[in-house]
């Protein structure tokens, strides 16, 4: 590749770099999957650099590095092993980008030791992806942050997902991000709306509760079971359901071993995994979706995913992350602890209307804030303010030729 300066309003050569594989479909990697495939399909030069990646569908994907297995946060991921230096200078290289947009905290193994070898000519920018679940987290962040202190000053601009993450910044960091979030395709998970006839607003087929998430406590699986088992048990409603629990995790035997106890197996399908291209029809097949995280979320990527695609009403639990994309929708918040508020509010969703079109117009115009259409221009933006402040090529040859 040739290095070039861009034109102030041309294509770009970007590096997403992310320090966890892109194997699996969290939230950081559906952040780096999305916003590349947009930047692409608008006549970017994307390219992908990651530890340990074995997915072979990716254009342009640099793998550097190892990684190993760790859990954080609440959740699974990798991260890198040390990577010797001609490992990265050849990655370097080889790959002479405008931008280098890296995913935040990031670890001074690898996306750390990349941003202090780029040319002075590229910007750095950075994306907060996190909130702590707990002051160990917290601490850790702390620490983090005092030893990549040169390693930090090297960035152009942050940005961060939600409020929350920006607030992590600050605080875990002292740093200052410009509020961008989680880029969605909401108009792929827009699903097309049955005839009034087919769904009225009563009728004796039970009403669809569905859960689609990792089986893990932080997600809130059991407290849906909970309260479900409550409104059962407390005689809430009488309306007929059924409850899908839709993906894996290690609390699936432990979910199923509650529905036998509680006597409620007969009404709960576990159907495991759900694929990226099967979760829209899910979701919209579902009467009502309950995502009940209890916390450590700075955004909510399945909460924008499930607003736009279900025609029955989202409930999201009350934490930092949900309540900023729920936005207005302030009385779809459950506080998944309570279980007996929470099964209130369930047998309320469960005896109202059925996919009545003013849910479905505000949950839809709720989620088209978050659509990549929005903002993936933010994102070039921040791209070419960081470039503005990075010396011209030329003027940076002429300053090497003059010190020789």
């Amino acid at each position: 590749m040739t290095p070039h300066r861009p034109q102030a309003d041309g294509p770009l050569r970007v590096a997403l770099v992310l320090d966890d594989s892109l194997d699996r479909p969290d939230g950081v990697q559906q952040h780096v999957l999305t916003l590349g495939r947009w930047l692409s399909d608008h006549g970017h030069d994307v390219h992908y650099v990651a530890p340990s990646t074995t997915r072979d569908d990716l254009v342009q994907l640099h793998r550097v590095g190892r990684s190993w297995a760790v859990r954080a946060n609440g959740n699974r991921l990798s991260t890198p092993t040390f990577t010797r230096a001609r490992e990265l200078q050849a990655l370097l290289d080889g790959l002479p980008v405008d931008v280098l947009h890296v995913a935040m905290p990031c670890s001074p193994l690898l996306a750390g030791r990349l941003v202090t070898r780029v040319p002075a000519t590229t910007a750095v920018v950075g994306t907060f992806h996190i909130v702590p679940t707990g002051p160990a987290i917290a601490l850790g962040a702390r620490a983090l942050g005092l030893a990549q202190r040169h390693q930090l000053r090297r960035f152009d601009r942050l940005l961060a997902v939600s409020d929350p993450a920006r607030q992590f910044a600050a605080q875990a960091f002292a740093l200052t991000a410009d509020v961008v979030p989680n880029p969605v395709d909401v108009e792929a998970f827009v699903t097309p709306a049955q005839p009034a006839a087919a769904v009225p607003a009563r009728t004796d087929e039970p009403v669809h509760i569905l859960f689609l998430g990792r089986l893990v406590e932080r997600k809130g699986a059991p407290h849906l079971l909970r309260a479900v088992a409550a409104m059962r048990r407390d005689r809430l409603t009488q309306v007929p359901v059924r409850v899908t629990v839709a993906g894996r995790g290690p609390l699936l035997e432990q979910l199923q071993a509650f529905t036998r106890a509680e006597g409620i197996e007969h009404l709960v399908d576990f159907p495991g995994f759900v694929a990226e291209d099967q979760k829209a029809a899910l979701l919209a097949d579902a009467d009502v979706v309950a995502l009940p995280s209890l916390g450590g979320e700075s955004f909510g990527i399945s909460v924008v995913e499930a607003l736009a695609a279900t025609h029955g009403i989202v409930l999201a639990g009350d934490n930092a992350g949900y309540r900023e994309v729920m936005g207005p929708l302030t009385d779809q918040l459950v506080r998944a602890q309570d279980t007996a508020a929470f099964a209130r509010r369930l047998a309320v969703a469960v005896e109202g209307p059925r996919r009545t079109p003013d849910v479905r117009a505000r949950q839809l115009a709720q989620a088209r804030h978050f659509d990549v259409e929005l903002v993936g221009p933010r994102v070039v933006d921040t791209y070419r303010q960081a470039l503005a402040a990075r010396p011209p090529r030329n003027a940076h040859a002429v300053a090497d030729a003059a010190a020789g």
